[in-house]
Order: structure tokens, then C-alpha cells, then sequence
């Protein structure tokens, strides 16, 4: 109180020579203070809050929330600029006595005697420092702030609006722009020279002028040494820290998608993502190092998330932000591609999924055409009889083709549709050729619908947003059907020099050679890489095995020291050799068969009706089948479990209550199916 006292007698006898303290008091209270609400630089921050990118604010300025502060920064700029500031009341008297004595001695204003409030008034009202009258006027301000603000509200002011140069203001926008770190990471050094910047920011910028900065710093360190704020030994060892010869970049991670985020939501301040700052880093670098390997113009995209929990961990949209040549400002993970052979695993899993075949049965790799479509394999070679298994891991065109026919493509869309992948058809009805990649899809979608593979058939929504991320509902097929095509995918030959362990990985390509791809999991992982240019022409002998499957493996590489395993077979997942297999499973059948018009002989599900909820009878359901050809194969989510039976009643053992898809093949290869519930 008697600092109030000081102060406010000194502004009485300032301002009205005489007047009582309760008018000085009312004067100051009926003070209009500017706006205290300091609008600051939106930022992206990853998981753990390590700034990604920020913006500048509406008028170019970098300034930032202050965010914590090393403490001995805090009392080095008390101990320099205002020893008494947890004393006084906005205004220091016995500073303003030192002031105005030198003042008149001098003819001139020789130092302001500011407190670090009456600073803080001058920056809110952007004031200058030279004139009694602006002086008095910020001593007004800076009383009525005391009785208005606390002293830490106070000191959070001075820390986003004290200039460090150019366009750079606060502290945290200060240690970013002169020492590429969060303030309370600061050095002794670092901090006296943060310290010491605001009295003179252009005259002591340290990229201009390193000698004013560096004598500038050397005055604080003195005079911390002096109030007891650093040791003579901790002064001397700051004194031989360099001073920065530049000012450095902001951080840039995930600019692309930093920017998506902010221009989503301008007004807010703060968005915290699911993303690893470590990670990314490392994938940019990949992803840099990957498009200057491949050539000119080429650039590279990386999307990386836990199939577990929906959340993105790493997202690469370009390999070289903002540069012309590689086309840097387009976010290649969220442009519409042609995925190649990377949806036939899809195909494989439906036809798994329906009953229609297993990894062991065979399928004719031969010259075929659907109307006037005729696919060709890559390299226009047949290879005969193979099993699906082969056939997969070949990445042959003519099985694939054949499987969709049997399949239907509306099936493998409706597939991709529950995964909450989005994919855009050329004429909106999809053809045959949508398995060899007759569709556009993004990256950020592709990599999703790999992550219901990885998780056994339940699809996960991936997003950078940790509440948004999560389960979805549904399921893409069975876990067996599933974990059969990731058991297929896990046994293709890694690239040349990949790390070991088991990664169930798929590659694809582009008609014209205008994208590689690579997408594959593990036991927690999801990634997905792009290669090509952002333009869509052509690259010549462009290849996904050749180009982005070595990157692939290289993320996971960067991404963790080891894969994590895949899960085991589920226990009702059917494993047998081809000649072991139930007679119609051993051989792939066309559409022509499985899709036959049902004649009066044909299969028909007689009990339980399509669509009922049942209920189990000793763990297991008892099901009827009228017409057709026995012996029959029953069959829940695509799994046999009745093989063999001449018999028109059967009991199923299910494993458990749940949704089933319940079929039925007869000797002839016909088949007929219901959905049910059973309770």
C-alpha cells in the first residue's frame, strides 16, 4: 500500500499539483484503457504440443501466446528493466524522481524510468517513448491497468507484445525467430539477449548488428550478476555463447495440412493434432530424398496412421513445400488418383468373404474378354492354372478381372464405401476395369481402407483430429475373409534391402505410368505412399514395386525399430491345400455360375428367412435348405462349417450371437444366401 500511495501522490502531484489522492484515484479509474485482448498467431501442434506451423497475425506479424517461459528468463528482464516491479503500483516513484532529475539536468528526456506496465501501456496503445505528454499518458494507463489487471496478466502482456525486429513480437515468437526453440528451453545467454532486444530491436538485431547485440547482452548479464540472478560462473560461460548471425524460419511441419486446418477454421487459435512432430519430420526428409532420387518433377506423398486408434501420426502432402518445380503446393493425400492394382486386394476379400472361393483355389490365367473388354496383364504373358493365392501375389489382371465379374463391381464400391473411403467413377457406373483402377481415390482414403484390412475387416475412421478419430461401423467382410488377403499380402517378397519381419503390402500402378503406389500394415500401422507428378503425366518405366515400395518400407523404418506382428487366423478361418478344399472351393467359378438365375431346382435358404433375428439352439443354428443338389456346403461370413451333407437340415455351429451371412452350395455350384441375427 504505500507503493499505491507513492504512486498515485506522485501522479497527483504530476497532473494537478495539489489535488487530493481520491481524485488522483477517481481520475485513474475513469481511464479508457485499449483493448487488452492481443490477437495472436494461429497454431498447429502435434500430440505431445510441438508447434508444426504457425501463422502470422491479420497485419504480418508473427506474436504468439507466451506458453511457459524459463523462469530465469523472467527474472533477468524484472532485474533489468524493473526491479521494483512486484512493488510499485504501474508506476516506479523513485525511477521517475531518477528520471526527471537527469531530465533537467540534461535539458532532455535521458531515461524514461518506465516500468515494465507503463511498457506494456505504450505497446498496447502503440505510443511513443520520447514526450512528456505521451509519457504521462502512459503512466495513466499503466495505473489504471495495475488496479484492473493482476501483476502475472501483466507480465503476459509485455511477453506477447515486446518487439524483437521486424515483424517479430513476444518472446515465444522471439525464441523461435533467434534460436529455433520454445522459450523455456532458453539459455542464461538466451535469454539476457531476449532481454535486452526490445529496448532497441532494429539497432540490435542480431543479423545486423551482432556488436550492438552482443554489448546490449552483455549489459544484462551484468546486471543480472548483480541482483543475484546468475553467478559470476554462469556469466562467464554465457558470455562465450555466440550470437545468432540470422533469423530463422518458423517451424513448417505439415504445412500443406496445416494450412487445410487453419483455413477450415481461421478463428481458432490453438489446433492440436493426433500428428508426431519427430515422425513427420523424419517422413518429410524421406519423402524429400525419395522425389530427388527419382528424377525431376516427381514428388512424393506419405500418410501414416495407428490402425488402432484412427489416428494419424504422420502426413507428407508434398516432397518439397512451395517449390514450382515439384508442383510443392499441391497436398497430393488428398488428390483424387488412380489407385492401379491396389484395390484388387478388395476384390479377393469379397469373393473370400461370399463363399466363392479360398487363397488355395484355382483360377484360369488365360485369354478372356467380357463383351468387348479383354484385360491383359502387365506384361501381356498368361501363366495357365494358378492358385488365387499366386495369382494375388503376382498381381495378375485377368484373375482379378475375372474374380470382380464374379463378384460385381457395385460390391467391390459398396466394400470400398464401408471402409468410408470416398471413390469417384468416370460416367458414375462402374465397370470391370475399377479393380485395375478405373476409379479416383486419395491417398488419405486408400490408406483407410487398408486399415479395415489391417483390422480384420472393421473399418476405422482416420483423421488428424483425436476425437475424431476412431471405429466405424459395420464391417468391411469377415475377420477370416480378411485375414486371408492380409495373410497373402504378408508373404510378397520385400524390396532389396528392406528391413525384416512380416508386412502385408500391396503395390500398384497406374495406367500410363502416372502414379506408383504403395500401401501396407502391421500389427499397429498403416501407411500409404504415393509417387508421381502432381500434374498427372506421365513417368516413363514408372513402377509402385520399383518406385514406392522401397519408400514404404523405409517410413515403417523410421516410424518404429521393429513391425509389430500380425494377428493369428481367426479360429473358424478355413486353411487347407487346394485338393483338401470342399469340391466347390478347389476352383474359382464364373459369374455365369455363382450368378446364375435361380431356376425352380436351384438352392434356396428355406429356414432361417433373409433378414430374421433367431435364436441359437446349444451354440449353434439349425438351418434348411430346399431344392438343389446335394451333398451341400454350408457357409457363415464366408467360412465352411457344414461340408459334405447330403442332408436338407443341418445344425451350423456359429461361435457366437452376432450378425451372419448364411449360404448354401449345392454339387452344381449354385448357391443361394440370407442375412440374420442370431440372439
Amino acid at each position: 500500500m504505500r507503493a499505491h500511495r507513492l504512486a498515485f501522490g506522485l501522479a497527483a502531484g504530476l497532473f494537478a499539483a495539489g489535488l487530493s489522492r481520491d481524485l488522483a484515484v477517481a481520475w485513474v479509474d475513469r481511464t479508457e484503457l485499449p483493448p487488452l485482448s492481443v490477437p495472436v498467431s494461429a497454431e498447429v501442434r502435434d500430440q505431445k504440443g510441438v508447434l508444426l506451423r504457425a501463422f502470422t497475425v491479420a497485419d504480418g506479424r508473427w506474436r504468439m501466446e507466451p506458453g511457459a517461459v524459463d523462469p530465469l528468463f523472467t527474472r533477468m528482464l524484472i532485474a533489468y528493466e524493473d526491479r521494483r516491479f512486484y512493488d510499485h503500483a504501474g508506476v516506479d516513484p523513485v525511477a521517475l524522481v531518477r528520471a526527471g532529475w537527469q531530465a533537467m539536468r540534461a535539458g532532455r528526456v535521458v531515461s524514461g524510468g518506465s516500468t515494465l506496465t507503463m511498457q506494456v501501456a505504450r505497446l498496447l496503445e502503440e505510443s511513443g517513448t520520447g514526450r512528456w505528454e505521451g509519457k504521462i499518458r502512459q503512466m495513466r494507463v499503466a495505473l489504471a491497468l495495475e488496479r484492473r489487471l493482476t501483476k502475472a496478466q501483466i507480465l503476459d502482456l509485455y511477453l506477447r507484445l515486446a518487439p524483437y525486429g521486424g515483424n517479430v513480437e513476444g518472446v515465444r515468437a522471439a525464441a523461435f525467430a533467434w534460436f529455433g526453440k520454445e522459450p523455456r528451453h532458453l539459455t542464461a545467454a538466451q535469454s539476457a539477449l531476449l532481454v535486452a532486444l526490445p529496448q532497441s530491436p532494429e539497432a540490435r538485431r542480431p543479423d545486423r548488428a551482432a556488436d550492438a547485440a552482443y554489448a546490449a547482452r552483455t549489459r544484462v548479464l551484468a546486471r543480472a550478476r548483480e541482483a543475484g540472478v546468475l553467478t559470476d560462473e554462469k556469466v562467464a560461460a554465457a558470455e562465450t555463447e555466440s550470437i545468432p548471425a540470422e533469423r530463422r524460419d518458423f517451424p513448417n511441419r505439415a504445412a500443406l495440412l496445416a494450412d487445410r486446418m487453419h483455413r477450415a477454421d481461421p478463428g481458432r487459435t490453438v489446433i492440436t493434432t493426433t500428428l508426431d512432430a519427430t515422425v513427420q519430420a523424419a517422413l518429410e526428409k524421406l519423402a524429400g530424398d525419395a522425389a530427388r532420387r527419382a528424377g525431376d518433377r516427381l514428388t512424393v506423398a506419405i500418410v501414416v496412421a495407428d490402425h488402432q486408434t484412427g489416428r494419424i501420426v504422420a502426413s507428407v502432402g508434398t516432397a518439397d513445400w512451395g517449390s514450382g518445380a515439384r508442383t510443392g503446393f499441391v497436398d497430393m493425400t488428398e488428390a483424387l488418383r488412380s489407385p492401379g492394382s491396389t484395390l484388387k486386394p478388395f476384390v479377393y476379400g469379397l469373393a473370400f468373404d461370399q463363399g466363392l472361393a479360398n487363397p488355395e483355389s484355382l483360377i484360369d490365367d488365360r485369354p478372356v474378354a467380357f463383351g468387348s473388354y479383354a484385360p491383359q496383364n502387365f506384361d501381356n504373358q498368361f501363366r495357365g492354372t494358378l492358385t488365387l493365392r499366386q495369382a494375388l501375389q503376382a498381381s495378375l489382371n485377368i484373375p482379378a478381372v475375372r474374380l470382380a465379374d464374379a463378384v460385381g463391381p457395385a460390391k467391390l464400391l459398396s466394400a470400398l464405401d464401408r471402409t468410408g473411403a470416398r471413390t469417384v467413377v468416370p460416367g458414375g457406373q462402374p465397370g470391370l476395369a475399377v479393380v485395375l483402377g478405373g476409379l479416383g481415390i486419395t491417398l488419405t482414403d486408400l490408406v483407410q481402407a487398408y486399415a479395415a484390412l489391417a483390422r480384420l475387416g472393421q473399418p476405422v475412421h482416420l483423421s488428424v483430429l483425436a476425437d475424431d478419430a476412431g471405429p466405424r461401423p459395420g464391417r468391411l467382410f469377415s475377420p477370416e475373409a480378411a485375414w486371408q488377403v492380409d495373410d497373402i499380402l504378408s508373404g510378397l517378397t520385400p524390396p532389396p534391402g528392406a528391413a525384416p519381419g512380416r508386412l502385408a503390402y500391396k503395390t500398384g500402378t497406374s495406367y500410363g505410368h502416372r502414379d506408383a503406389w504403395a500401401v501396407g500394415f502391421d500389427g499397429r500401422h498403416v501407411a500409404g505412399v504415393w509417387m508421381g507428378r502432381a500434374d498427372g503425366s506421365p513417368v516413363p518405366g514408372a513402377f509402385g514395386g520399383d518406385l514406392a515400395a522401397p519408400v514404404l518400407f523405409e517410413a515403417f523404418g523410421r516410424l518404429k525399430p521393429a513391425f509389430d506382428p500380425l494377428p493369428p487366423p481367426p479360429p473358424a478361418t478355413l486353411i487347407a491345400a487346394t485338393d483338401q478344399l470342399p469340391p466347390p472351393l478347389r476352383r474359382v467359378r464364373s459369374r455365369a455360375d455363382a450368378l446364375a438365375v435361380v431356376a425352380d431346382d436351384a438352392p434356396k435358404v428355406a429356414f432361417p428367412p433373409d433378414g430374421a433375428e433367431v435364436e441359437g439352439l446349444n451354440g449353434g443354428l439349425v438351418v434348411k435348405v430346399r431344392d438343389g443338389i446335394g451333398p451341400f456346403l454350408w457357409l457363415a461370413n464366408g467360412q465352411p462349417l457344414v461340408a459334405g451333407s447330403g442332408a436338407r437340415e443341418s445344425l451350423l455351429p456359429l461361435p457366437g450371437p452376432g450378425f451372419y451371412r448364411l449360404s448354401v452350395i449345392d454339387a452344381g455350384g449354385r448357391s443361394a444366401a440370407v442375412n440374420v441375427q442370431v440372439r
